[in-house]
């Protein structure tokens, strides 16, 4: 461990009153020697040893005091220096705990945050249950309400009912006459746009009627006396293509449009037969084939 300055003055102070004890001695042993010898005229042997002493006193004055003023100095230098370590220590230390405090900060301010949240969502989660069971209890005071006056009008309701409900069917059938009638081919025939309009035309009696579905390409099917196949369809587009087969011969229709009737003739008939798609799928067409009632007695025989 290396020695403080306190112990580096004092232990060169004591050097040189080693030093100094060690002159007295030589000078007293001077002295002594003199004393053997007879005296001579002059100044006294002893102002010599006093200017001596004197002279050796100074130089160790003089060192003691340039030793401590060293070693002072040095002191300073290693006071001020620890002095300096401790105040950058220090000032690391403040700005650590400044550190600390605003990161303590921070998180205070995301905690409260988080908080706020959490609470905001418990309240809308309370209100949007409380809307729900106001909304229940209106939608079961309505339905209350309407039990009763149904069961309070049932008996008065239900003869007025019925009449509206008879003049409703006239007046659907009424209707759906007059929708069928609109609706004509280029040879007067009347088309079908679905199952209901075709049980219509069924009914009237004019000519024969085959409906047909085909759910696969390439699927072939007799329709009377025509066979059908199915090549391609479009929903978004509503067409369709098929290929007929008529008197031995293959007839195809690209891109037809549903409702859409095709013409031909059959078995030396004069008078043409209809095919008719009124539904169109990617995957699946329907319709119905329309033969005058000649061709379709001989197919029966047939």
């Amino acid at each position: 461990m290396d020695a403080s300055p306190v112990e580096l003055a004092f232990g060169s102070t004591h050097a040189l009153l080693t030093i100094a004890r060690d002159i007295a001695k030589e000078i007293i042993k001077m002295d002594e020697n003199t004393n053997y010898q007879e005296p001579t005229e002059g100044s006294p042997r002893w102002m010599g040893i006093a200017v001596v002493a004197l002279a050796i006193l100074s130089l160790v004055g003089v060192g003691l005091a340039w030793n401590a003023g060293g070693h002072a100095r040095d002191a300073e230098q290693a006071l001020a220096t620890q002095t300096k370590t401790f105040q950058q220590s220090q000032d690391g230390i403040n700005q650590r705990m400044a550190q600390a405090e605003r990161t303590n900060a921070e998180l205070q301010a995301e905690v409260n945050l988080v908080g706020d949240k959490l609470k905001l969502t418990e309240e809308q989660l309370s209100t949007a249950r409380n809307q729900v069971k106001q909304s229940r209890a209106d939608y079961t005071k309505k339905l209350n309400d309407v039990q009763s006056t149904l069961a309070t009008k049932a008996s008065a309701d239900d003869v007025k009912a019925l009449g509206t409900d008879v003049n409703g069917v006239k007046s659907d059938l009424d209707s759906t006459k007059g929708n069928i009638e609109q609706l004509r081919g280029e040879h007067g025939e009347l088309i079908a746009r679905n199952h209901e309009e075709l049980e219509q035309l069924k009914r009237m009696g004019e000519r024969d009627y085959y409906e047909f579905s085909l759910t696969a390409k390439g699927q072939k099917e007799h329709v009377g006396q025509t066979m059908i196949e199915f090549r391609s369809a479009s929903g978004k587009k509503h067409q369709y293509t098929i290929a007929m087969y008529v008197d031995d011969t293959r007839l195809e229709k690209k891109n037809r449009s549903v409702n859409e009737p095709i013409y031909f003739y059959a078995g030396g008939s004069r008078q043409p037969m209809e095919l008719v798609v009124n539904q169109v799928t990617d995957k699946k067409i329907s319709g119905y084939l329309s033969a005058p009632k000649a061709i379709a007695a001989s197919a029966k025989t047939n």
